[in-house]
């Protein structure tokens, strides 16, 4: 079969850095590779062509049984701290078939996650499970269509094979697309083995890949931890405004390009809550929707620590420089974080107590346990979402706030674009996900349609949109 007329264009220059980064390796042959979902829209962002050729080939190709001759798969070999304790990782179960140009020139890591055994797997068997490939799939389409930097999913495939969890389940491939899977862990990596001269070429290669405009900086790696760390800010920042909790915020899952990455152990909070957590083994709650920004600048933290030897000569000196810049985090996270929360409630022109306003109302939804997303979404349409009397208050007092420095049409305009009116909710995506173990797909591509618009007015499909029926006891995994 000719795959040549899909338009594969790689060009895999992460292979021009140290083989101690990397080994090349392709994925495991599976034995009857058959589609569950195509993403056939990011497909044609990516200028593949894939209308000529046959389903089966298709199958065999986002199953890693099939390789493009102008390539070389590879895994990556990174580090990571997880839970806070470090250790030493690598692509366990996954190959980048390769990186991939698109006619803008733009490089997208193409990488089968679930495609087999690599060096890196250790006990593991390099296979990944139907459902948490799925759970991936739905997570970073509909983060994507909330305008959130992630990665995405091109392809999930059944590989016809078992995998053996706490039960059996049937195994999968998802094909991931990233702007490249640099993590703070790959850094991490290179310094654990105090090899400063490869680390000097990831450093200049994750410039030139994610941050050109500091190129000609005469303090690249000073200017690549601030740069990061606002980016890094930013992404943060978005995933709240939309009550994202990640769940397991490792080095080794925190990349680059700023874009979300693994989503396991993560969901959406329903009830506002601050603490709220859902991974299995948190037990403490480090990656709770509260301590996300606290996380964040701890893992940048570890970022700054692994180019400590590529600041400046003098140690002392890089330790300085590399403090001055982490010492930023926090008046800029709170800047940033109050300019969305005021978007979120429609806020025009700054005022000096704007951010009691926005407290008062977080106390409020915490103390009656207010949905998140509908609280909001029912103040873009000038809606009481609750009958206390304490909100009855915030509510007028929001108003006279609106109506002094604007109108509500104006406001409402701020509020359509940031508060959505679906999310994957939990109960949903359970839902969906336990229909696709006995082969009904139909719920999950229905799904997925709902949440590639969730800033949308929905009337008719108010399953999507109605508060769900909170269980307590909720919880996700990490899916290996």
């Amino acid at each position: 079969m000719d795959l040549k007329q899909i338009g594969f264009n790689f060009d895999n220059s992460y292979l021009n850095l140290s083989q101690t980064t990397y080994i090349k390796i392709k994925p495991q042959p599976v034995s009857n590779p058959s589609m569950v979902l195509f993403n056939k829209e990011l497909a044609k962002e990516l200028n593949l062509d894939f209308s000529k050729i046959p389903s089966e080939f298709i199958s065999k190709i986002f199953a890693g049984n099939l390789i493009p001759n102008n390539t070389e798969p590879f895994s990556q070999a990174y580090a990571g701290h997880q839970f806070g304790h470090f250790t030493i990782l690598g692509d366990g179960r996954a190959s980048i078939i390769g990186e991939h140009l698109n006619q803008k020139n733009q490089r997208y890591d193409i990488q089968l996650k679930g495609s087999g055994r690599t060096p890196f797997s250790r006990n593991g068997d390099g296979r990944a499970a139907l459902g948490p490939m799925l759970r991936e799939y739905l997570i970073s389409e509909s983060l994507y269509s909330l305008g959130i930097p992630t990665t995405r999913s091109l392809a999930v495939v059944k590989t016809g094979e078992s995998v053996q969890r706490e039960i059996i389940h049937p195994g999968a491939i998802l094909s991931r697309v990233a702007s490249s899977h640099i993590r703070i862990g790959t850094f991490q990596y290179l310094a654990s083995n105090n090899n400063t001269s490869d680390l000097k070429n990831l450093l200049d290669y994750t410039i030139n890949r994610h941050y050109p405009e500091i190129k000609k900086s005469k303090d690249s790696a000073v200017e690549l931890l601030h740069s990061f760390m606002l980016r890094q800010i930013n992404s943060v920042i978005e995933w709240m405004r939309v009550g994202f909790v990640h769940g397991v915020m490792n080095t080794d899952n925190m990349t680059l390009s700023g874009e979300a990455i693994d989503f396991g152990p993560c969901a959406f909070m329903d009830v506002y809550k601050p603490n709220t957590f859902f991974s299995s083994i948190d037990y403490n709650g480090r990656y709770s929707y509260k301590n996300q920004p606290i996380i964040t600048k701890w893992n940048i933290a570890r970022f700054a620590e692994s180019i400590i030897p590529l600041i400046d000569k003098n140690k002392e000196t890089s330790i300085k420089l590399a403090t001055e810049v982490l010492e930023l985090f926090d008046k800029y996270f709170q800047k940033n974080w109050l300019e969305m929360m005021r978007s979120k409630i429609g806020l025009i022109r700054k005022h000096k107590d704007d951010k009691k306003l926005i407290l008062r109302l977080l106390t409020i939804m915490e103390e009656r346990r207010m949905d998140f997303t509908n609280t909001f979404r029912m103040l873009n349409q000038k809606k009481l979402y609750s009958k206390s009397l304490d909100f009855k208050n915030w509510y007028s007092d929001w108003q006279k706030r609106v109506g002094n420095f604007g109108s509500f049409e104006s406001s409402q305009k701020i509020m359509m674009i940031k508060n959505p009116s679906v999310i994957p909710r939990n109960n949903l995506v359970e839902q969906v996900l336990n229909d696709s173990k006995f082969g009904n797909y139909k719920s999950i591509k229905n799904f997925l349609r709902i949440l590639k618009k969730p800033y949308k007015n929905y009337l008719k499909e108010t399953i999507f949109i109605k508060d769900p029926k909170i269980d307590p006891s909720y919880k996700t995994f990490c899916g290996t």
